[in-house]
């Protein structure tokens, strides 16, 4: 219908507003579109006066989740859908020019749902860009700092901006991903956050610096917590190599991953033993490389681990200088002999035998095969015979890959060895020796194999291998391996666990995988099939170096030769390991079927899927209300048995504090791990006390082998906290209710509360001069004064008898789901409950004094809690995923008012 047509003109926007907005009150969602849409055909100017009901619109109220300007928003966006010819172009240019000057000004309390509709609909783009660049500004004077940087991107200024005034804040305020996506696209903006990330990282950083930059930046322990060193030296690493920069150009996050990585290999070698000194010698040197700085702290910790004579023999290598030295390093170098001035380590590589002690026979698994039946394959002719060996249908290969560690200091991992394992013979693929890896008929071969579904490929953890592949060979980026006839013992490994941890909850306790074990991922496997793990002294060592020692042979041999081994014990007896019968139905889980499934899921509209990815749970984010997806590998939910919050124990890991917050107030058991913990220690709890360890990013491939794929849950680290406490609550089939927010102390983590009426609260504040009598309190403004005397008419009528020991009479609505504690176990003189903890008085303001009848005290740390707005807010948050019944309605409108 057009606009200008008789009938459909002249309805005052204003009174269209108040239609809406009486309907809107009402919660007739259904009405408010039909009505909207005849509305807006109704005004003279659709696209002004649409302006003129946003302008006046109210913002969005408690308990809802979204406001009425969103609702209008998304109808009007329809409305001129089906009117394509109500644009913008069609106004003269001055009331053009007006209309996006209104619209533009929308934009500062909009929410950014809203901003996309408002920027299309009127144009916003086509502005001058220094008008926008004002408005930008205006918004940064506001604090709004996320709504400015989601602006700008959505105008497409950010080059006309500067970066720090605009990511800075972000930064502080845990919003790195948004300050990511506004450098995105311009590679000198990417330089400049990165380049800001890493003088972060120089020990010489001082916080005060941006906080006299940025004085309204308010900043919690949570925010410093997150640009500590070693969180933001992550940051910069994987910045750049997200954004493809060169590590030069952030030389503090690079020194520091380096020297973390010298005291890995210090610990490893020296301390756990576990590294044997020749691939200890070769890692540090490349470590440190040419870095000065490195060499004398390498001499330091040699002073430490090993003794002045090592640290002396290291530093005439490297020429230190005598002004650098540590103490006593100097004498010791004068007083070496010749001999000794020089580092020397043994070269194993031809002394070894190939045949080892019968004590590394009994604990270790062998692969029962002589030195003969081992060929390197180094030249096309030995490749041609291998490919004779191996292309055989029906055959099985087991495939493994060796390559050079990294440690994090930021270069692509490409492989050094293929391992290819039949029953009678191993071939070893060097791709170190000259011109093999370049020669075409090598990358060929590789796709022959891994294409070929006549023959069965086994390996574990596959998905990092092709990544590996992928980094050697840049063609695979271009032309992806195609992947026929894979099965990854991974898979097979987490099914064995899953099993194990439902018979832990249906019957006696089993060992867990991965619990009481130093053992861990495929070694863990072996030896549970086996009966013996894997020997992994030669995991860390250098594979680029030339010739092999015969334990790197050894121990290359191993990882792919035992792939067949405990193939063949699992497929003769699968259910003694709760397998089905056919081991290939266990798919492989490669990227191409993960998007296969997640379309199907897709189309078919299903509330939840199951989608397979490398080994992972991932929980995507929320598409809608009635379609989401559950994490990789898992039943769906409705499959699940409902817990209420109480039964869900979880740990978070330092990433996901703020999820875990969330958490706490729906009354869910959660531990955080604090910012300087080591995520291993998330595995200990999980392991002690039962919990699902909940994390994101890396640290997820080191706990699932620790605890089990189905106690360890991966998060998108990019979602905002409220979003990932739903799916986690959606993933658990968790049943929360009103009644369960705040029944845990989100603090501490404690279920148990003392109930204190406002009476005993005033005894304690006067007991602990935090409430001074009236005749002290003249200062104060009128409003406190008012509330004083009310306080002390109350405590007047009150007795001198010691702190009541009672219960309300009115229990909050979380008492059901809590310990309750005896006031009379307070001490009344400290006023600190047995375990040592003093309540917190100092938190009580005493404005609030005259409206509160009770107060809710943990007994763990002493916190204190009230009846306040905090719960509506909790309440508007979680409605989606909260079971509200009709009395839970009624008091849940008393608590919040």
């Amino acid at each position: 219908m057009s606009c200008s047509t008789p009938e459909a003109s002249g309805l005052d926007p204003s009174v269209l507003r108040d239609q809406l907005l009486e309907l809107w009150l009402r919660k007739d969602l259904q009405t408010i579109h039909w009505a909207a849409q005849q509305g807006f055909s109704k005004l003279d100017d659709p696209l002004e006066g649409f302006l003129t009901i946003l302008e006046s619109c109210p913002g969005k109220q408690k308990g809802w989740s979204q406001s009425l300007g969103q609702c209008l928003l998304m109808e009007f966006q329809k409305w001129t859908k089906e009117h394509p010819e109500v644009t913008l172009s069609s106004h003269p240019e001055q009331q053009a020019l007006a209309l996006q000057h209104r619209a533009l000004r929308l934009l500062t309390n909009t929410q950014t749902v809203c901003v996309d509709t408002l920027v299309k609909l009127y144009q916003l783009s086509s502005l001058d860009t220094a008008l926008l660049q004002q408005h930008i500004l205006r918004l940064q004077d506001l604090n709004c700092y996320k709504e400015a940087t989601v602006l700008s991107i959505k105008l497409k200024i950010q080059k006309e901006l500067d970066m720090e005034e605009m990511c800075i804040p972000l930064i502080w305020q845990d919003k790195l991903p948004l300050a990511e996506s506004f450098v995105t696209g311009d590679n000198h903006l990417e330089q400049q956050l990165v380049t800001l990330l890493d003088s972060w990282c120089h020990p010489s950083f001082n916080v005060e610096e941006i906080r006299r930059r940025f004085p309204h930046l308010t900043l919690s322990k949570h925010h410093l917590s997150q640009i500590q060193p070693k969180l933001l030296t992550k940051h910069v690493i994987r910045l750049l190599e997200k954004f493809n920069i060169d590590q030069g150009l952030c030389p503090n996050a690079v020194r520091k991953r380096r020297q973390d990585s010298l005291r890995f290999l210090m610990h490893k070698t020296f301390v756990e033993k576990s590294m044997t000194e020749e691939n200890w010698s070769d890692h540090v040197q490349y470590v440190v490389a040419d870095d000065i700085e490195l060499q004398i702290q390498l001499v330091e910790l040699l002073v430490k681990y090993c003794g002045l004579q090592k640290a002396s023999q290291w530093s005439l290598r490297y020429s230190i200088p005598r002004n650098r030295l540590p103490w006593g390093v100097w004498d010791t170098q004068q007083s070496l002999p010749p001999d000794l001035q020089l580092v020397h380590v043994s070269d194993s590589a031809q002394t070894e035998e190939w045949i080892p002690s019968e004590a590394h026979t009994q604990k270790f698994y062998q692969v029962p095969l002589t030195k003969d039946r081992v060929h390197l394959v180094d030249t096309p002719e030995a490749l041609q015979r291998c490919q004779n060996s191996l292309l055989k249908e029906g055959g099985v290969v087991g495939v493994d890959m060796e390559w050079q560690p990294s440690f994090g200091c930021v270069s692509a991992q490409q492989v050094a060895l293929i391992q290819l394992a039949v029953f009678d013979q191993v071939f070893l693929l060097d791709l170190c020796a000259n011109g093999f890896c370049q020669h075409p008929n090598t990358l060929s071969f590789i796709r022959t194999l891994f294409s070929q579904r006549t023959v069965l490929k086994l390996g574990y953890g596959m998905s990092g291998d092709v990544k590996c592949l992928v980094s050697t060979w840049q063609h695979l980026l271009e032309e992806p391996l195609k992947m026929e006839g894979m099965l990854d013992l991974l898979n097979i490994h987490q099914k064995i666990q899953r099993g194990k941890v439902k018979r832990l909850h249906d019957g006696p306790k089993e060992v867990l995988v991965g619990e009481d074990s130093v053992e861990r991922g495929l070694s863990l496997l072996v030896q549970q099939v086996l009966g013996r793990p894997l020997d992994k002294a030669e995991q860390i060592s250098n594979w680029q170096k030339r010739p092999l020692r015969i334990s790197q042979i050894r121990y290359a041999v191993a990882d792919a030769y035992c792939l067949l081994d405990v193939y063949s014990v699992l497929s003769s007896n699968p259910a003694k390991f709760g397998l089905p019968a056919d081991l290939r139905s266990i798919s492989f889980s490669q990227p191409e079927k993960s998007k296969d499934m997640k379309q199907k899921g897709k189309q078919a509209k299903k509330a939840s899927s199951k989608e397979e990815c490398q080994g992972a749970q991932w929980v995507s984010p929320p598409r809608s209300n009635a379609e989401k997806d559950l994490p990789c590998g898992n039943k769906p939910q409705e499959d699940f048995p409902p817990l209420s919050p109480q039964q869900l124990r979880v740990v978070c890991d330092n990433m996901l504090q703020g999820l875990g917050r969330y958490l706490r107030c729906l009354g869910v058991d959660v531990v955080m791990l604090e910012s300087s913990d080591d995520h291993r220690k998330a595995a200990k709890l999980a392991q002690a006390e039962g919990r699902v360890i909940l994390t994101c990013g890396q640290p997820y491939q080191t706990l699932r082998s620790q605890v089990g794929e189905g106690r360890c849950l991966l998060l998108n680290c990019s979602d905002k906290a409220k979003d990932q406490a739903v799916q986690v609550l959606r993933h658990f089939n968790v049943q929360a209710t009103p009644c369960d927010i705040f029944s845990r102390c989100q603090a501490c983590n404690s279920d148990q509360y003392v109930a204190v009426p406002r009476e005993d609260m005033i005894k304690m504040l006067k007991q602990k001069g935090f409430l001074q009598d009236q005749d002290k309190d003249q200062d104060q403004d009128q409003d406190q004064d008012q509330g004083t005397d009310l306080i002390q008419q109350e405590a007047q009528q009150q007795t001198e008898d010691p702190l009541s020991d009672i219960l309300t009479s009115e229990p909050p609505r979380y008492a059901p789901q809590c310990q309750w504690a005896a006031l009379s176990d307070l001490d009344p003189d400290t006023l600190s409950f047995p375990g040592g903890a003093p309540i917190q008085l100092h938190t009580v303001p005493p404005s609030i004094l005259p409206r509160i009848p009770h107060f809710y005290i943990c007994t763990r740390c002493g916190k204190v809690f009230w009846e306040g707005s905090h719960f509506g807010r909790v309440l508007s948050l979680f409605q989606e995923v909260l079971n509200i019944s009709d009395g839970d309605e009624a008091g849940c409108s008393t608590s919040s008012q």
